[in-house]
């Protein structure tokens, strides 16, 4: 665990695991703390860097300062800079996906390879869901809606039939109603607005490392046209798809493994 100073921002990171270099960027809302299960499985084979993005976890905010896509890339750049990684390995979910798109489009020769989970290049590539509108809507038009993007098949009745994915609407609902800080909600509100202008479309073309996009058929955040047309943009990419929504990561069990495959070159 370290604190990289970049001006007033104390961005807080750690490094876990031995193996390829690997640069990780969470999703919205996430921390090192809520992600560290799947931060544990990279780091069996890989050595996994990962922050806290700004106003989340242990990170702060800097001052006077509304961070944007390119902001949250830079960070990711100079914790390799401070870790003296002249390259490696990019993974990025949802939103982190979008960091991951900007960072890879702006420092492509830092980048490995690059795998983008369920997330968005914006602009005529498509957006995901619109989260900064959730705050506008009735508490129970909220909590609808928040099933629905997370799985479109989430309906009471479908869950009832299918009560493997409860875990993941139990989640999604306590989500919701948690507490927090007015940091934390500046930092996530930070993201939002670096998500609702989020737009690498017409520079995917930059990005030369070979590139996994996984989706979930049934994500109502980042539906399967967004990576469809990612893949159609970005040379040396392959798209997968699998069963389940923007957390098919943890509802289809072939997911996990083909990246890891992916990532280890086997």
């Amino acid at each position: 665990m370290a604190i990289l100073e970049r001006g007033e921002l104390e961005l807080y990171y750690e490094v876990r695991g031995t193996g390829p270099r690997l640069l990780f960027f969470n999703g919205s809302g996430s921390t090192i703390e809520t992600s560290g299960l799947l931060i544990d499985i990279l780091a069996r084979d890989f050595t996994v860097a990962v922050a806290d993005q700004r106003g989340l976890g242990r990170t702060g905010l800097a001052r006077n300062v509304t961070p944007n896509m390119a902001d949250y890339a830079a960070d990711g750049l100079a914790m390799l800079d401070a870790l003296g990684w002249p390259r490696a390995l990019v993974v990025g979910l949802s939103f982190g996906g979008m960091v991951a798109q900007e960072f890879a489009v702006t420092y492509s020769e830092r980048v490995e390879k690059l795998v983008l989970l369920c997330t968005s290049a914006g602009g005529d590539g498509g957006s995901s869901y619109p989260l900064h509108t959730l705050n506008d809507m009735s508490s129970d038009e909220r909590a609808k809606v928040r099933l629905t993007i997370l799985d479109t098949r989430f309906t009471p009745e479908w869950l009832a039939e299918h009560p493997e994915n409860q875990f993941l609407a139990d989640m999604a609902a306590a989500s919701g109603a948690t507490t927090k800080s007015l940091e934390v909600m500046t930092g996530e509100a930070y993201q939002l607005e670096a998500r609702r202008q989020h737009d690498v479309w017409d520079r995917l073309e930059n990005i030369s490392a070979p590139t996994f996009i996984a989706a979930g058929e049934f994500d109502g955040t980042a539906p399967m046209a967004n990576s469809e047309a990612l893949a159609s943009r970005i040379v040396a990419s392959t798209l997968h798809r699998y069963l389940g929504g923007h957390a098919f990561l943890a509802q289809d069990g072939r997911a996990l493994p083909e990246i890891l495959t992916f990532l280890k070159g086997e």
